[in-house]
């Protein structure tokens, strides 16, 4: 690689909103395009949304809805699709899309182009199931790792909520090239400091900038909230608020730096771990005693 091109791969940057906001009531759709757009008057080229934005937080209970679901295109997708196109804007959302052959739900990421196309997506793979969050309840787990989404300059995957507390995820993402790793959620405000110590240390150990935008307010008696936060891969915490909208600048310059850096410079042993994990059989999860009675 020459000079030149050294340089303009150090210049590449891309500037991300991070909604905290849902849209499911009767004004939903204009909504939602009203803060694309001025995500979008802001400066922002991507704007990421919480997860499953546009669904009620029906895990809240084990009450099972059809119409919490709808297949690839149905009108959640579609409104979303559409709004990214009317905008001109990037656009990562998500909906519980059912499979068209197994009926399966998965609570699935979409990524949205400026013109509306569907460009990526990712089913959440770690499905929790307690009082609030009963999910397994809603959904299925998702059995394929997040690809890396290289349409909006900076390389990016996918990690949906839990999905980054079992971090593997996040790190193989960042050791296959990944400059960022996206992670809409849903949690509780108790629950803050925890998941800002899982995003500080996965930004320093992989070298990526961690990016999580939550749903912002109670729903169902579930105390969700809490701030979006962005971490440079550096482990400078860059955005910690539950502003609305929030916006941050990733730099593939700072990627750069950090992985020259201890203890970015350390080699990542695929191998090594590739061997570990094969000899380990999957783990079914650490199940507790919860009652069967809906909250």
């Amino acid at each position: 690689m020459n000079r030149d091109t050294a340089d303009r791969n150090n210049s590449v940057s891309l500037t991300v909103a991070l909604i905290s906001e849902v849209f499911f009531d009767d004004h939903a759709e204009s909504r939602l395009r009203s803060a694309l757009r001025e995500a979008k008057d802001a400066g922002a080229e991507l704007v990421v949304l919480p997860e499953i934005p546009l669904n009620p937080w029906a895990p809240a209970t084990k009450n099972l809805r059809d119409e919490d679901a709808e297949t690839m295109k149905g009108p959640r997708y579609q409104i979303q699709a559409d709004a990214a196109a009317d905008v001109g804007i990037g656009l990562l959302g998500g909906a519980i899309i059912k499979d068209s052959e197994t009926g399966d739900r998965f609570n699935t990421s979409l990524l949205f182009s400026l013109k509306g196309a569907l460009i990526g997506s990712f089913r959440k793979c770690h499905i929790p199931e307690e009082p609030g969050f009963w999910e397994t309840s809603h959904y299925s787990a998702g059995s394929q790792p997040s690809e890396i989404l290289d349409a909006f300059g900076i390389r990016f995957g996918i990690q949906i909520c839990s999905d980054i507390n079992r971090p593997q995820g996040a790190l193989a993402l960042a050791a296959a090239g990944a400059e960022a790793v996206i992670n809409p959620r849903a949690t509780e405000f108790a629950t803050a400091d925890r998941w800002r110590i899982v995003f500080t240390a996965l930004a320093i150990t992989s070298g990526a900038y961690i990016l999580s935008v939550n749903r912002p307010a109670p729903e169902g008696g579930v105390l969700i909230g809490g701030p979006s936060v962005a971490v440079s891969p550096l482990g400078d915490v860059l955005i910690d608020s539950t502003d609305r909208i929030s916006l941050v600048t990733l730099k593939r310059s700072v990627v750069e730096q950090a992985r020259t850096k201890y203890p970015g410079y350390l080699p990542v042993r695929s191998d090594l771990y590739a061997s570990a994990w094969g000899k380990i059989d999957p783990i079914p999860g650490y199940h507790t005693n919860w009652s069967t009675e809906s909250v």
